[in-house]
């Protein structure tokens, strides 16, 4: 556990801090100054790089009870987001089992409020085994000494939401759509913003008692609207042809072909799709200020946020958090697929970054000119811009500068360099290159050049156009960081021969 100075701020407890709405909200708590945050995680490492010295982190287990002492003691509220869908045991009986231990360690501890996050849908129906588990969930906690606030939420309309992705992935890769019932099923989703904002708020409301509390957006609708408001703002055109059955079973094996949803997890999400989740009761309205937007503006800032999230991402920090991991070959990031490789070169960084900075125009790129050259003048018969700009300055690479059919959007000298490409291509593509120093021995300087192709594929046409040049890809951007490595240790040679002349 870290320490940090007691003060009379209240002690939050957050579990479930590496999951989806538990490490959105962690983003939140972390910058606030009237609390005090503690995480629960089983294993720390995961979420040790999301906080600083001022969290705590606790290793606990929920269905360890003797390990749960720790975490809970001096804790005032704390937020549950625990759930087990995702394993090929009984998820409903490990749901169970780690909601009794924590009812009873916050008992013991004396919480006085937990604040839960569970799914939509009346007791009176026939509910999922997953929606079913949830509310059982809800009832357990609400068995304990503390007041408990159970949120129950539909669909989440976020980037990262298990829910929202599987919608993206269908849309993204279906042009014709086979829609079974489940698609038709009404339901009211919710911005995850809005989610985040009744959790936060749930720290401070007023209750005499446990409440459920139930939430969703102004908009009734559809799966099958949601696929189609996605498209739309994709400039995408679907055909969904809907048939009478498809039995949560088949659905989940089509799932686990054509999304990134496992099939066992899609089997469970189906299942929780048979049945309305719609707002019966707005009482929470009374409680709460939120004000939910609309799906229209939910999906809007989904993909907004997506690209702030994208534009701020540093892929050696992605790749050194997950282990060593020498490259990645056409790996998804969000709706990004991702080639990144990593070479080690005998140079300081702003050797490396010379021919980095100097790319494109008269110093071509490194590896397979005519490849390049071939690029632009398809790009020309198409109506693109081509190769022919070629660059203003040859040496410093300004932001808003093209470099032949690319144009700079960030550069930091000796550092960074993210290139935007301007040719027609079915989506959004981006190169960029980042150079690190690396701890050298006898004086001998080194350092990293990590080279990142993106791209943003629209539909099943942008993922099929770059798979289909996956192969080129392989030779020309490895070629191209193996002679971008080779010319930083040339450059780095004659600037030393340089410092060396008398």
């Amino acid at each position: 556990m870290n320490s940090h100075p007691e003060t009379s701020h209240p002690l939050i407890l957050l579990t479930g801090a590496t999951g989806y709405i538990g490490g959105r909200l962690l983003s939140n708590l972390r910058n606030r100054d009237d609390l005090r945050l503690r995480c629960l995680a089983r294993k720390p490492e995961h979420v040790a790089n999301q906080i600083d010295e001022t969290i705590d982190i606790v290793q606990a287990d929920l269905l360890e009870p003797e390990s749960l002492e720790t975490a809970l003691q001096g804790v005032t509220t704390a937020y549950y987001f625990v759930h087990s869908m995702g394993t090929d045991k009984d998820f409903e009986d490990l749901d169970r089992k780690a909601a009794e231990n924590f009812v009873s360690a916050a008992d013991k501890a004396g919480v006085k409020r937990i604040v839960y996050l569970g799914g939509l849908g009346d007791d009176d129906q026939t509910l999922s085994k997953h929606l079913r588990s949830r509310q059982e969930t809800g009832d357990l906690l609400r068995k304990s000494k503390a007041t408990v606030i159970e949120f129950r939420a539909a669909i989440v309309i976020g980037s990262g939401s298990l829910s929202f992705e599987l919608i993206r992935a269908l849309v993204e890769r279906l042009p014709l759509m086979i829609c079974p019932k489940w698609v038709r099923i009404k339901t009211q989703p919710i911005a995850v913003e809005d989610i985040l904002a009744y959790l936060e708020e749930a720290l401070t409301v007023e209750v005499d008692q446990s409440k459920v509390i139930q939430i969703g957006g102004p908009d009734r609708c559809s799966y099958g609207d949601i696929m189609k408001e996605y498209a739309r703002q994709r400039g995408l055109k679907r055909w969904m042809i809907p048939v009478p059955v498809l039995t949560p079973r088949l659905s989940s094996l089509w799932l686990g072909l054509v999304t990134p949803v496992y099939a066992r997890i899609g089997r469970k999400l189906v299942d929780s799709l048979k049945s309305p989740t719609i707002v019966t009761d707005e009482s929470g309205k009374d409680l709460f200020s939120v004000t939910p937007r609309g799906l229209q503006e939910a999906i809007a800032r989904a993909l907004v946020n997506e690209d702030l999230r994208f534009a701020e991402t540093r892929w050696s920090d992605s790749i050194s958090s997950g282990g060593e991991i020498p490259s990645w070959g056409g790996q998804r990031f969000l709706s990004r697929v991702v080639d990144s490789r990593t070479i080690e070169v005998a140079a300081a960084h702003h050797s490396a970054m010379t021919p980095i900075r100097q790319i494109g125009g008269e110093k071509g790129w490194y590896y397979g000119n005519w490849l390049w050259g071939l690029r632009g003048f398809l790009d020309l018969l198409v109506g693109g811009v081509g190769v022919r700009r070629g660059r203003r300055d040859p040496e410093i690479p300004h932001v808003g500068d093209t470099v032949d059919f690319w144009r700079v959007e960030v550069y930091e000298p000796d550092h960074f360099l993210r290139l935007r490409a301007e040719m027609k291509v079915p989506g959004r593509a981006w190169l960029e290159f980042e150079v690190n120093e690396i701890d050298s021995a006898e004086g001998v300087p080194r350092c990293s050049i990590r080279q990142t192709a993106l791209f943003d594929p629209v539909g099943l046409f942008g993922l099929c156009y770059w798979y289909s040049l996956y192969i080129v890809h392989q030779f020309v951007f490895a070629g191209m960081l193996r002679n971008i490595g080779k010319q930083a240790e040339q450059v780095e040679r004659e600037s030393q021969a340089t410092d060396t002349i008398p």
